[in-house]
């Protein structure tokens, strides 16, 4: 990908917005994501250097033991000193027992290590989700986003973990071994270690190759995770169209297309293992055949059965470095992934030298207010308006007109860019937003509820709530009338989104959530577009309550719901064309006045 391309990629997102579409990849690896890697690794490094300690012990114990085969096979059977030979034996066995107590310490704490990591790295993601703005979540499928947290996270641990450890391991190994070696037998030490360089040149030929295979691998299962999250959201829509066959088609084309990369990324990975097993076993061989036949004295028995275990152990940590090797090269393109979403930059932050917001009283100022979302296209244009204290002020206006925009931007959302929205006198860019969102209510179109009893989802808008305070919420708002017919009331457990109870009764919880924190500024998006007739009178009471002292906006398409409003205020193509009240709208006989007579007539 050329450099304007990938400029235009990372401006745009148009690689992340689909689930088909491959996100990019850098060739090289990233000194910068190796250098974080090092910051997790350095957490543990109490477990992981006692770890190191126990395997350099471990290994070292297990060296010696070709030395006791060889002086058993060479001097004590020739000389049929059994004593020596049991000895021996139970030198050897000795060395054997201890290894694997050592090896299994080792392991628990190289474990615990892992488990950390994963730890430490899932946390830092999902906390820099928390604070990246909605435009990060609107320009690509959730599905993922999702994977860096869980999959990925999990395959890396491992080699961070008992990757390092057993890297540090293998390269002791081979300056442990190559010393136990000289000291048998020089020549066939030398020709032992005369494979490396064949084996070092075609590793340092392949590893680039390699590395672009796995990231191939990172990139099917990423879009094939978007697409089945995706799937499973849409599951009523595919179903009431009886889309599923085509549905099942799309899932196992985006299936093969990860088959297919991963047997090659593991053709490419097989290559390396079968080029050291190669050249392991003729150098093995070459061993043999130079002991019994060109050495002079030609070796003894014992010699060759030492240097023949030398040998294998020599070639065994030049495999498994190699293996490791393949697993740090796939770590690395799920690494990337996700320290790039670590790096994703928060927008929405606090002002150096942001002040706390004290009580607020909800006079709220727009002063020729332009936005947009993607730098084009302006969604606001000079919007100004003021919201005093107690007013309630309706949004009205055609789907893209930027109604929830100018909610989005109260409620910092997004950033001001042109112009200034001020509350009680203060810019909101220089308050911080914990203290501004804090004293406000908002409830938007989409009504999230989280797995959990109704009581832990209303207690969401305030944490301490009690009991009492939750059934005096739902009361005002009408819920507590089909709270009270469920099985366990307040107890009754939903699933994600809320299911097991209806559209109208999800919003009503959601209002009620909303009503229960109690704030200064009220915001309702659309929030009775699924209640029935008969629970939204219900609901507009509890809104009359809720909205007394209060500043409120509130965006609705029934204007039967926003009639005794303060103002209404008229939006078209991001400007506001109308605000006045009802009836001074309807004595105007503009576009407020057109649109009440459309929805009167569809009545």
């Amino acid at each position: 990908m050329s450099k304007s391309k990938k400029d235009l990629v990372q401006k745009t997102g148009q690689t992340r917005n689909r689930y088909d579409e491959d996100e990019y990849l850098d060739e090289k690896v990233s000194l910068f994501n190796i250098r974080r890697c090092v910051k997790y690794v350095a957490k543990v490094q109490k477990n992981l250097g006692f770890a190191l300690g126990l395997s350099v012990v471990g290994n070292l114990v297990g060296l010696m033991g070709p030395l006791f085969i060889q002086r058993a096979m060479d001097v004590a059977v020739p000389n049929k000193d059994y004593k020596l030979l049991f000895t021996m034996a139970a030198f050897l066995a000795g060395s054997i027992i201890l290894s694997i107590i050592l090896g299994t310490i080792r392991n628990v704490l190289v474990a615990r290590a892992g488990a950390n990591i994963i730890h430490d790295i899932r946390y830092d993601l999902f906390d820099h989700l928390q604070k990246l703005p909605f435009a990060f979540y609107d320009s690509r499928p959730h599905g993922k986003i999702f994977v860096r947290v869980v999959p990925y996270v999990n395959s890396v641990s491992d080699a961070l973990s008992n990757g390092v450890i057993n890297f540090v391991i293998e390269v002791l190994n081979i300056f442990f071994i190559i010393f136990f070696m000289y000291r048998v037998s020089s020549s066939l030490a030398t020709v032992t270690i005369l494979g490396l360089p064949f084996l070092a040149v075609f590793i340092w030929s392949i590893k680039a190759v390699q590395r672009k295979a796995w990231q191939r691998v990172s990139n099917k299962n990423s879009n094939l995770n978007a697409y089945i999250q995706e799937s499973i959201d849409g599951v009523k829509v595919t179903q009431a169209f009886d889309r599923q066959t085509r549905t099942i088609k799309t899932m196992d084309t985006l299936s093969d297309e990860r088959n297919y990369e991963w047997m090659r990324a593991n053709y490419i990975s097989n290559t390396t293992w079968f080029s050291t097993e190669t050249i392991a076993q003729i150098v093995f061989s070459f061993v043999y055949i130079m002991g019994a036949y060109w050495m002079n004295p030609m070796a003894t028995f014992g010699m060759l059965l030492a240097m023949g275990n030398y040998a294998w152990r020599f070639w065994q940590p030049i495999i498994n470095l190699s293996n490791i090797y393949n697993t740090f090269v796939t770590a690395m393109s799920y690494l990337d992934r996700i320290f790039d979403t670590i790096a994703e930059p928060v927008k929405i932050t606090d002002a150096e030298g942001a002040i706390e917001f004290p009580f607020v009283r909800g006079h709220v100022e727009f002063k020729d207010v332009s936005f947009s979302y993607d730098g084009t296209r302006k969604v606001l244009k000079n919007v100004t308006f003021d919201g005093h204290p107690g007013e309630s002020i309706a949004i009205v206006g055609p789907t893209g007109a930027g109604k929830t925009t100018i909610v989005n931007l109260l409620s910092r959302f997004y950033n001001v860019v042109d112009g200034q929205i001020c509350i009680d006198g203060q810019d909101i860019m220089k308050v911080t937003i914990k203290s501004l969102r804090e004293q406000m209510g908002i409830m938007l179109q989409d009504s999230f509820l989280f797995t959990g009893s109704i009581a832990d989802n209303i207690r969401y808008g305030k944490l301490d709530a009690t009991i009492e305070e939750i059934k005096k919420a739902a009361e005002l708002i009408g819920a507590n009338s089909f709270i009270e017919k469920l099985p366990k009331a307040y107890d009754t457990p939903i699933t994600e989104r809320g299911g097991g109870i209806s559209q109208g009764e999800r919003q009503l919880l959601a209002f009620t959530r909303t009503l229960i924190s109690n704030p200064r500024i009220l915001i309702l998006d659309e929030a009775t577009s699924s209640i029935d007739t008969n629970t939204e009178q219900l609901v507009q009471a509890g809104i009359k309550t809720l909205m007394k002292g209060r500043t409120s906006f509130i965006i609705a398409h029934r204007l039967s719901t926003i009639r005794d409003c303060t103002r209404i205020m008229v939006v078209d193509d991001g400007r506001i064309i109308e605000i006045g009240s009802h009836a001074e709208l309807m004595a105007m006989k503009g576009q407020y006045y057109q649109m009440t007579l459309v929805q009167n007539e569809l009545k």
